[in-house]
């Protein structure tokens, strides 16, 4: 991609004709979004800044039920649906969201947890997720805290936060492991892939 593109742009590993691609589909999204009013399931990965989107569905949620938002955090849900197409409408609270991958680990469907990757299979495709605010939410000590990045970098300029910019939020995965077992094997979930 041409840097002074990157520079404007999203963050992104692809190369230029994978962009493209990426780019079409995001304004695909966004104008059927425009068009149609709010999905039932979010493509997160097709958003220029999905911590400003997160942190807008808790201000929504905090709005709606008068909690002051320092006392919310996300709970989620893994759903059994696989994609958008699947979910026929959206949550009473939260949002379902769509388009994540798996990098260090994989999702195990027939358990619902984490668990190791099958042999040659780098990246593994998330279910629909349901990020569901709740007060005074606190992840069960044996969920791994998995850190969700924008690109496969799992790099970027330190923000005011003091967090990468490329780290979204960290999302609660029940494990059959110790959450040490995931750390040592840098399982992270990912908003897109390098191609």
């Amino acid at each position: 991609m041409p840097l002074n593109w990157a520079k404007v742009g999203y963050p992104s590993l692809k190369p230029l004709s994978s962009w493209y691609k990426d780019f079409l589909v995001r304004v695909a999204f966004f104008a059927k979004w425009l068009t149609d009013g709010n999905p039932a399931s979010y493509w997160l990965p097709g958003m220029f800044f999905p911590q400003g989107f997160m942190t807008g569905v808790l201000q929504t949620h905090a709005r709606q039920y008068r909690i002051a938002i320092d006392r919310l955090a996300y709970s989620f849900e893994f759903l059994d649906a696989e994609g958008p197409e699947e979910i026929e409408e959206a949550p009473e609270d939260g949002v379902y969201i769509h388009g994540l991958f798996m990098d260090g680990a994989r999702w195990d469907r027939e358990n619902a947890t984490i668990a190791d990757q099958v042999p040659t299979v780098m990246f593994d495709t998330m279910p629909v997720v349901h990020f569901k605010p709740q007060e005074d939410f606190k992840p069960d000590a044996e969920d791994y805290l998995c850190p969700l990045y924008k690109t496969s970098l799992r790099a970027g300029v330190l923000s005011t936060t003091g967090l990468s910019t490329n780290f979204v939020l960290h999302v609660a995965a029940p494990s059959k492991e110790t959450p040490a077992h995931w750390v040592s094997r840098a399982a992270a979930m990912l908003c897109m892939l390098n191609d």
